[in-house]
């Protein structure tokens, strides 16, 4: 395991400081407020941490309501809403500064076997053909629209190797407006292990990086890089996921993403996540704030 993942896994792993409460702490950022996709997994494990043992995560649904800060712990709560004996409901409040901060209602559910059925996987390009991150950003350090930009968006993603299958937007946005689709693949940057039980852990990690990449869509159909070249203002909104069969977030996976619309200043992504082998293993769907910046 690589140093970074070990230090991502340290950050999931939450302090439990009473029966249904738990803290985590932040790792920096490159934006002044915590990462949406790390309160969303660290929230994910403290539901997880409350549920019995044959039940594992099949949603989620979550708001960010505030911006978290990046300098103080985060405290997580934990609602045991509904223990069934099919399915299992948690809520979980983050708050930070006595105030909450991002909300996440969980569903998780004992296997049993069903009708099954679902759509081909998309065609893309062996990943191992792709540039790394590393190979790409300082290409584009460039465009950024402060120096240090590229320095730091890849310590914040080392712990995941993250590749594009076309250029992302803020390489392209000069060129204008392209089709409302993005796609990447992703994988730990290592083998995943440590104290949070699996699958749950893999199931956080592909939470943490759901938020990453998925209003990439949105920018492409406008022709805009995003904020790491100053055209454009975001935060998300909401998140849900549902997952659908068993994976492997230190195995390559595709995330097919695209915008059906963005109005309001908000756009609407959804995104659905592959396993290498051609099985749809998560559906997201997320909108966020997509402002263009006056004056």
């Amino acid at each position: 395991m690589t140093t970074p993942l070990h230090h991502l896994i340290d950050l999931l792993d939450l302090e439990r400081i009473e029966e249904n409460i738990f803290r985590g702490d932040s790792q920096a950022s490159v934006v002044p407020r915590v990462f949406g996709g790390q309160v969303a997994a660290q929230a994910l494990v403290a539901a997880g941490r409350t549920v019995p043992d044959d039940r594992d995560a099949h949603s989620l649904h979550a708001y960010f309501l505030r911006a978290g800060d990046p300098g103080a712990p985060i405290v997580y709560t934990v609602d045991r809403i509904r223990d069934g004996r099919s399915f299992t409901t948690r809520r979980v409040v983050a708050v930070q500064h006595g105030q909450p901060i991002f909300h996440l209602s969980a569903s998780f559910q004992a296997f049993e076997e069903g009708l099954e059925h679902q759509e081909g996987m998309p065609d893309a390009p062996d990943p191992e053909t792709l540039p790394t991150a590393a190979e790409c950003l300082p290409r584009h350090a460039h465009l950024f629209s402060h120096p240090g930009v590229a320095e730091r968006l890849l310590e914040a993603r080392a712990a995941v190797d993250l590749r594009y299958v076309e250029e992302p937007p803020y390489a392209t946005a000069a060129q204008g407006p392209r089709e409302p689709r993005s796609q990447v693949w992703f994988r730990a940057n290592g083998k995943l292990d440590g104290p949070i039980d699996e699958p749950l852990l893999h199931v956080c990690l592909a939470t943490y990086v759901s938020d990453m990449t998925l209003l990439d869509s949105v920018l492409l159909a406008h022709g805009r890089g995003g904020w790491a070249v100053g055209d454009v203002v975001g935060a998300s909104l909401d998140h849900a996921m549902w997952f659908h069969r068993p994976f492997r977030a230190d195995e390559w996976l595709l995330y097919d993403q695209e915008s059906p619309s963005s109005t309001n200043g908000r756009g609407l992504a959804q995104g659905r996540i592959w396993t290498a082998d051609g099985k749809l293993a998560v559906s997201v769907i997320q909108e966020g704030v997509v402002r263009v910046p006056r004056g």
